[in-house]
């Protein structure tokens, strides 16, 4: 992953969310120990102070927990938590965007619904 610098998003956010993505993608599971402030700042060539804040969103989003000494695990349910959480927010926005620029063009709903659909199907056949 490359972190955008330019972007809006503060980096601390992008790592959190790498970081859910990493564990939706199965690459850490219930109770597995993620990496480090320290190693994700030398992944990612950031302030380890930005690395911990973005694992410190996740602890307090009860997706990871901390072992006093240890580092940060993944919570049994922090899968559910982050599909969830995404659903609510992530895929929520994509809609309304998409909404709101499809009456921009005056799309209707049903053309909107092909779109979505045929990007479907060349996902799935790729």
């Amino acid at each position: 992953m490359i972190l955008n610098t330019d972007g809006t998003k503060p980096i601390y956010v992008q790592i959190a969310e790498w970081l859910e993505t990493e564990i939706l993608s199965g690459s850490f599971n219930s109770d597995q120990k993620v990496y480090s402030q320290y190693q994700l700042a030398e992944i990612f060539n950031i302030n380890p102070a930005t690395a911990a804040k973005g694992l410190n969103i996740l602890a307090d989003g009860d997706v990871l927990y901390k072992k006093r000494g240890l580092g940060m695990f993944v919570s049994n349910d922090a899968r559910e938590r982050i599909l969830n959480k995404r659903k609510k927010h992530t895929l929520k926005k994509l809609v309304q965007d998409l909404v709101l620029e499809a009456e921009r063009l005056n799309v209707s709903e049903e053309e909107v619904f092909d779109m979505i659909k045929n990007v479907k199907r060349n996902w799935e056949g790729t």
